[in-house]
């Protein structure tokens, strides 16, 4: 009886994996109409310089929020799981903990950012409005828990309404109206940042009140708190990391480049990071299931599940990539003629997001499997990097090169740093499950081969048939293929609505 009840607990899991990455599916799909009008806003109105400024002041403020947020993406999942015999009024306590420390943290941030601004502002301010972007650390340090604490209940659209509806239009709306209002037009980035975020909060906070409730007979405790602390930084310090990888190369660009550089570097960011969203988006909903399967100890399931979810990753990532990557002089043409000059460092970003589907997923057990062992090599990738990004954009700055390649130099730097983690943390991972993880199937290659050939015909014809055509045509190409020769039956019950696979036939 063992057996069956296994095989249709691993059932159960694949639904709801399936059913969280279809879900996240659509909110990329609607993330991506969303965040071009704010491309379009920033780069034609606003210009890369001040773009830039305003970029590398995110920068520091994403990192800080999400330290502030105390890992608890993740460490939610595994506190709520440990505590899976307790009622719903200890869960919702359990929650407020993590509210609470997260304010806390978030105050003594914004103070300290407050009195010492510089590290925000590299190449200087838009407008003396700016420093008020230290407002939106406690409100996105909340929001990420409060996400947490709705995807432990299979609840990821509210994920995709905030992060893929509200926030992205909110800050397309703001920059628009800001921008003609002479008062606030040179900080019409800033105020636009801050007011998305709240609204993302207020968008979130509703469904959890519904959810969760406030708490009863809840009190802080200190001690409590600094357990809490204490247990962690190993996950904060990898959260941190892993967004710093994304974050790092646009503060060191804001130290050795011109303001120019990073803004054109930043639009280029922004369009390969939309699958970089794709991806982390899986976690909320494989957290739940992976510390579910830690608990009974089923590593193979946690194995298994891994591969599925790496393989759907790194499928979809590579066809956004090349989507967006072989017209990539069309596709940053469109934010305005000084932008071409990103091509480059686009096609980079782009590489090193498939680059990194591998590390993310292996992440997603590790920070609770091998906490210090995962910090540590997250610790020396960072490091790299930055030794990788400095390197790369002296040596272009030497030899005379322009903004574009130093924007490049920057993402070589990335993507070479991803390539590392990816492989460090796969094997790390193989070793403590004793089962393979690889998501890596020889049918991608098949796949993106007569993509590229169609995309590449494109280029020779104008710009705007590019766009049209040629992004559809390299698209339809990529998902024919990938779907006959590299998506068996139970990779395809991410498109179906009946997730619920027959154990004895389905699962391998």
């Amino acid at each position: 009886m063992t057996a069956p009840a296994s095989a249709t607990g691993d059932a159960d899991d694949l639904a709801q994996l399936a059913k969280g990455g279809r879900t996240n599916t659509l909110g990329f799909v609607v993330r991506l109409i969303a965040r071009i009008p704010f491309l379009v806003i920033a780069t034609r109105l606003y210009g890369a310089e001040a773009l830039g400024r305003f970029a590398s002041a995110m920068v520091l403020i994403e990192i800080v929020a999400l330290i502030c947020s105390l890992g608890e993406k993740r460490g939610l999942a595994q506190r709520l799981s440990e505590g899976a015999g307790e009622n719903r009024s200890a869960e919702t306590n359990l929650v407020w903990d993590g509210i609470l420390l997260a304010l806390l943290y978030s105050a003594v941030a914004a103070g300290v950012l407050l009195v010492f601004p510089d590290p925000m502002f590299p190449n200087g301010m838009n407008s003396r409005w700016d420093i008020w972007l230290v407002a939106t650390i406690p409100a996105f340090a909340v929001t990420e828990i409060l996400l947490a604490a709705q995807a432990y209940r299979f609840d990821i659209a509210i994920t995709v309404r905030a992060r893929a509806v509200v926030e992205p239009w909110t800050i397309s709306i703001g920059a628009g109206v800001f921008f003609f209002i002479p008062a606030t037009r040179e900080s019409g980035l800033a105020l636009a940042f801050i007011a998305s975020i709240y609204a993302g909060l207020l968008t979130t906070l509703w469904p959890f009140l519904r959810s969760y409730g406030l708490p009863k007979g809840w009190h802080p405790r200190a001690g409590a708190m600094l357990a809490m602390s204490a247990r962690a930084f190993p996950i904060v310090g990898a959260d941190a990391i892993e967004r710093g990888t994304r974050l790092l190369d646009i503060f060191i660009l804001g130290l050795f480049a011109p303001p120019q550089a990073v803004g054109i570097y930043y639009a280029a960011q922004q369009i390969a990071s939309l699958p970089q969203k794709l991806k982390t988006s899986f976690e909320p909903i494989l957290s739940p299931v992976i510390t579910k399967n830690l608990r009974i100890g089923n590593m193979d399931a946690i194995a298994a599940q891994v591969r599925q979810v790496g393989f759907w990753i790194i499928a979809i990532q590579l066809g956004i990539a090349l989507v967006l990557g072989v017209p990539g002089e069309a596709v940053m043409g469109l934010w305005g003629p000084d932008y071409v000059a990103g091509t480059a460092a686009l096609a980079f970003l782009l590489a090193a997001e498939v680059a990194a589907s591998m590390a993310v997923v292996s992440e997603s057990v590790l920070v609770y499997i091998a906490r210090k062992r995962n910090l540590a090599i997250s610790v020396g990738i960072i490091a790299l990097q930055a030794v990788l990004t400095i390197i790369f954009i002296r040596l272009a700055q030497d030899a005379g090169l322009g903004r574009g390649f130093q924007a490049a130099a920057a993402a070589g730097a990335l993507l070479a740093a991803l390539a590392v983690s990816s492989l460090i943390k796969a094997l790390l991972l193989k070793h403590l499950l004793k089962a393979p993880v690889s998501n890596w199937r020889w049918a991608l290659v098949y796949a993106a081969a007569p993509a590229v050939v169609v995309g590449y015909a494109f280029t020779w014809l104008p710009e705007w048939v590019e766009l049209v055509f040629g992004i559809p045509a390299v698209l339809g190409t990529y998902a024919l293929v990938i779907w006959r020769r590299g998506f068996d039956e139970t990779d395809k019950v991410l498109f179906r609505k009946q997730v619920v696979p027959d154990p004895e036939t389905d699962l391998p």
